[in-house]
């Protein structure tokens, strides 16, 4: 309220100022007139006497300044006391309701219409307030602006590529990261990013383009999980299918326990090798483990111990499976079990070179070698 109220102070102030000399009289104007030009005839005289105008020019000056001279004392005669004490008041009258309506005015209009009780927005609030209020769609076409604007800002490529990959723009998100690599420089993440909008953009093909995008991935980052991926989507779109079979069980041999993209690969091996692919635990399994004693749960763990192993009699070709029974008997804490499901590996196995070493460095990371 204190502001609002400054406001209307200064705004008095100045209109003050302003009207504050229409208020004043001009009833000496004539005389004030009267004297400037007798001012002006004896200036000239001076002039004359000390030679820095001719006669002649005096003569001319002194008749034209006598005119205005006679024209302004006539002009101060004609006009009665009263007539020139009239337009004086009524001036003053018209400032003074200037002076006292505008301020109030403005006070009530803003009283009305305004937010007087709103408070204050400091900078700092403001600019660490969250922007709800802006829609993505302007925060978007802001960036936009500023990329066309100048084409070589590859933050604001970056920022694009991945909002156009969400709205579903998966050309424009091309175009971006291409542009982002180019300015910003290659990586892993943009490499593979860039990959992913073509694949999107050709509804799941993995062009050649897209290809080497991966591949130039894998050369800056081997162990890039995504880039892994679409690689063996690759090698079976291209008919691979033990290549891409391949290059997906590596990722589930090495994956956390909890690694979110685990799922998608196990369907992709359902899909290429439904009779070995690796069942993991549901859901419900994990929510029913977790209300279990802990013999309920050992009995059940056991249960599915002996159904990968029973699995693996019959197929025995699953490296990722053997691997992950030997880690589950060493768990149970059945060494001997363990040891001899990792000998029947190796007899399973002993044509694949690759697969044997991965059975033996597991062996000696479990300390089951001896």
């Amino acid at each position: 309220m204190a502001l609002w109220l400054v406001f209307a102070l200064m705004t008095a102030a100045a209109i003050f100022a302003v009207l504050w000399p229409l208020s004043r009289g001009n009833a000496k104007r004539g005389g004030s007139d009267v004297a400037v030009y007798r001012d002006q005839l004896d200036e000239i005289a001076r002039d004359r006497s000390s030679g820095l105008i001719g006669a002649a020019e005096a003569e001319a000056a002194k008749v034209e300044v006598s005119r205005r001279l006679l024209a302004a004392a006539d002009a101060e005669q004609a006009v009665p006391p009263d007539a020139a004490a009239s337009p004086v008041w009524h001036r003053r009258i018209v400032a003074l309701i200037a002076l006292v309506v505008l301020p109030v005015g403005a006070a009530v209009l803003y009283m009305s219409l305004g937010s007087p009780n709103l408070p204050g927005a400091p900078l700092a609030e403001r600019a660490a307030a969250p922007r709800d209020s802006r829609s993505i769609e302007e925060l978007v076409a802001q960036v936009e602006q500023r990329a066309a604007t100048n084409p070589d800002d590859g933050r604001a490529w970056e920022v694009l590529a991945p909002v156009y990959m969400r709205f579903g723009r998966f050309e424009d998100s091309a175009r971006a990261w291409r542009n982002a690599i180019r300015l910003n420089g290659a990586s892993a993440t943009r490499e593979t990013d860039y990959g992913e909008a073509l694949v999107a953009a050709a509804n799941g093909v993995i062009t050649a383009e897209a290809k080497a995008a991966f591949d130039r991935a894998l050369v800056l980052d081997k162990d890039d999980v995504k880039t892994r991926f679409y690689l063996g989507l690759a090698a079976d779109q291209d008919g691979k299918r033990g290549d891409a079979e391949k290059i997906w069980r590596d990722l589930l041999a090495n994956a956390p326990p909890d690694a979110p993209w685990a799922p998608m690969v196990r369907q992709q091996l359902a899909r290429i090798a439904p009779n070995t692919a690796a069942p993991g635990p549901s859901a419900a399994d994990s929510e029913a483990a977790a209300a279990m004693t802990p013999d309920q749960r050992r009995e059940m763990i056991g249960g599915m111990v002996a159904r990968l192993a029973d699995r693996l009699k019959q197929d025995g070709s699953d490296v990722d499976g053997w691997l992950r029974l030997v880690r589950a008997y060493t768990v149970l804490q059945e060494r001997d079990k363990a040891q001899a499901a990792a000998a029947d590996a190796k007899r399973a196995l002993a044509a694949e070179p690759d697969k044997l070493r991965r059975i033996d460095d597991l062996l000696k990371e479990l300390g089951l070698t001896g």
